[in-house]
């Protein structure tokens, strides 16, 4: 990114109206400097999950020291993960101050998810949500929501309390279109409330890549070499139709007039899993207006290199469908998938978490020798 036109290319695509923000958080790469140097060079927010905290904390010895403070003051394994994910979330926010003031609020923000073990508890992840954004205290974070079937609940709830949300482990257009119409509803009722509704964001978080990978293995399965590779961007594309037509109708409209702020959509998991691809593909076909990439470090690193900036997700919208309506000619279930997918999601979070607090405590009991 060290050339002047590796750095154009972010650039550049926020010059289409795709916010480019970074799936990755680490404190090396906060105090190194690593972290600002990519704010500069036109990335414009951060994202977190449990698995990337887990690298994080696992994967140096950068935590050890503070780990060992935290543990002589008594302080367990789930506080000390905490602690320093607070601590991580608020740094990187504080370097993002700046992009969050000149953008309106629009970008700027660093994600935060609740504990993935509330994933299908609405009451645990509304109650989690208010803590993590009262601890955090800055107004450019956002608390990400699994976007479960039970997720409506807490996510109407924590809008209409003025707290900024990313729902999260999005893959289907049903999935999409119940959490969007949540976030609508929890402007409404804060605005019956009688409270400003102009200083609250939010964004879709449509996993992307994953879609492909298990369809493409039932494609395979059963011979159909056609699709491999079309439906997570076809999906993509239609959801992007459903947002453009659930945030430009009248009832939206009116909303607007009250200061409401359109939830964008954000695509996530765009790296790319198969090497026959094109390591910029779910970047390259899914740019558009009033969206964000979520980029990954390796994927940062090629779409600066070789990576174009056209406008794509509403390019062959025709062809999307015609994939779409192919797959499910083969007897195939998008939705059903997508259900499976969000499953695994889920469990693939926890399953880092559960890792990333064995961690906290082998690191403990290893410093206190």
């Amino acid at each position: 990114m060290q050339t002047e036109i590796k750095v154009n290319t972010l650039k550049k695509l926020a010059g289409k109206g795709q916010s480019p923000w970074y799936d990755n958080i680490d404190r090396r790469f906060i105090k190194n400097g690593h972290l600002k140097e990519l704010f500069d060079n036109g990335i414009l927010g951060v994202t977190s999950n449990p698995t990337i905290f887990e690298k994080a904390v696992a994967g140096s010895d950068e935590y050890d020291r503070e780990i060992k403070e935290l543990a002589g003051q008594g302080k367990n394994s789930r506080q000390i993960y905490d602690i320093l994910t607070v601590k991580d979330v608020s740094l990187a926010a504080d370097l993002l101050k700046d992009t969050y003031k000149s953008s309106n609020h629009l970008d700027g923000y660093v994600s935060i998810e609740v504990l993935p073990e509330f994933a299908h508890n609405p009451e645990e992840t509304i109650k989690s949500g208010r803590e993590i954004a009262a601890k955090i205290a800055r107004p450019n974070i956002m608390i990400k929501v699994p976007g479960t079937k039970e997720a409506p609940e807490a996510i109407r709830a924590l809008v209409r309390e003025g707290i900024n949300v990313n729902v999260t482990l999005l893959f289907s257009l049903e999935q999409y279109e119940i959490c969007a119409t949540a976030y609508i509803e929890g402007l409404k009722d804060r605005l019956k409330e009688g409270r400003d509704i102009k200083n609250i964001f939010s964004v879709a978080s449509i996993f992307v890549s994953r879609v492909d990978t298990k369809i493409d293995k039932i494609l395979e399965d059963i011979g159909n070499e056609e699709l491999k590779g079309k439906i997570a961007v076809s999906n993509a594309k239609v959801i992007y139709q459903s947002f453009k037509k659930l945030f430009g109708g009248e009832e939206f409209q009116g909303l607007k007039t009250k200061g409401a702020n359109v939830q964008r959509p954000l695509w996530a998991s765009t790296s790319t899993k198969n090497p026959v691809y094109s390591d910029v593909k779910y970047v390259e076909e899914l740019i558009g207006a009033q969206t964000i990439n979520t980029i990954p470090p390796h994927t940062i690193d090629a779409f600066l290199d070789h990576g174009k900036t056209e406008l794509t997700v509403e390019n062959q919208l025709d062809e999307a469908k015609s994939y779409l309506a192919r797959l499910k000619a083969l007897g195939i279930d998008i939705d059903d998938i997508c259900r499976q997918t969000q499953d695994a999601g889920v469990k693939a979070f926890q399953a880092s978490f559960d890792k990333l607090i064995l961690s906290i405590e082998k690191k403990m009991n290893r410093l206190d020798t």
